[in-house]
């Protein structure tokens, strides 16, 4: 295996800071470690991510939870189905005075961007998200404006009330890192909830990171190490997502699936490993790192056929299957 040239005491910095984090957030999230531990790999990955659970969960006050926690700067915007692009991005504003137009730059510049219920807004906003997502820049006019690097957007959106909602296009899914679908407490976790009186978003946090140490957690992401059987493993484990042209048999999963993951879901699966890997202290990745953000990374980028609705089939139960029968290295 090659070896990386991260020394052991970065890599116990780096275990430490992500104890921090997880420490403080506990403070006012009960529970939901799977949420915590999923923004805290996006965030040293520098990926966006998708939250996705029913109202009251604290997918907001974890988004900002975490804006305080690194030390970002932190806007929210609120999706409607009356929104504009310029009311995301910003737009241009003419001077009378002057007689010359001015930028007048949106809630999007900024480090992280809480775009709360973002399946309301109709398709020219979510196209107006495209670029910042991808590009991390946003054309104003003809001008581009790179926005504040690290740059995250951490979405939100309910999966119960479709009324008035726009599915977002695969195009823009594929752009978020990894999807986190929030669940229900357990009843021990909800009576400390109750305890609170629903004053936790006032418990007061500590800055643990800034925004030098996520550029320098990207970086070092890059540096980790990952054997090539492993790098084969997350092929196999993505090209298996996409159907074949052969005949299929009553067993084969790609029946439930119309259309698989691409190379960017490898990419995700790899950089999501090696950030945990990283997280926990580690110079290298192991298969359990693989398995662990698979579901985080592919379940949203695997389009389901009929047939796997009418089996009640989810992506994760598709997800888990390959992961029980494709040998691990």
């Amino acid at each position: 295996m090659e070896k990386n040239n991260i020394s052991s005491t970065e890599l116990e910095s780096c275990r430490n800071l992500a104890e921090k984090c997880r420490d403080e957030a506990k403070k006012r999230l009960v529970g939901q470690e799977d949420l915590v531990d999923g923004i805290l790999t996006a965030f040293v990955a520098g990926g966006h991510v998708l939250l996705e659970g029913v109202p009251g969960l604290a997918k907001t006050l974890a988004v900002k939870t975490f804006a305080e926690i690194s030390g970002l700067d932190f806007k929210r915007i609120q999706f409607t189905p009356d929104l504009l692009p310029a009311d995301v991005s910003g737009t241009l504003i003419y001077e009378q005075a002057r007689g010359t137009f001015s930028v007048r730059k949106g809630p999007v510049f900024t480090n992280v961007v809480l775009a709360d219920e973002i399946n309301r807004a109709p398709a020219k906003v979510q196209s107006a998200m495209l670029e910042a997502m991808e590009e991390k820049q946003v054309t104003i006019g003809e001008e581009s404006h790179k926005l504040p690097d690290p740059f995250f957007v951490l979405a939100t959106q309910n999966p119960i009330e479709l009324e008035g909602t726009y599915n977002l296009p695969e195009a823009e899914l594929d752009r978020f890192l990894i999807k986190l679908n929030v669940g229900y407490p357990t009843p021990e976790e909800e009576i400390n909830i109750l305890k609170t009186g629903g004053r936790a978003s006032q418990i007061p946090v500590r800055q643990i990171l800034t925004a030098t140490d996520l550029r320098r957690f990207r970086d070092l992401t890059n540096e980790i190490v990952c054997d090539d059987k492993i790098v084969e493993y997350i092929v196999k484990i993505v090209s298996v997502t996409r159907p074949s042209t052969k005949k299929k048999t009553e067993h084969d999963i790609t029946r439930y699936i119309t259309f698989g993951a691409s190379p960017r879901a490898g990419i995700a699966l790899l950089q999501c490993a090696k950030a945990t890997a990283l997280l926990n202290g580690r110079g290298f990745v192991l298969p359990e790192d693989v398995k662990n953000v698979a579901a985080m990374v592919l379940r949203h980028r695997i389009v389901l056929s009929y047939e796997a609705a009418a089996d009640s089939v989810t992506a994760d139960d598709i997800i888990a299957k390959i992961l029980d029968f494709i040998p691990v290295p």
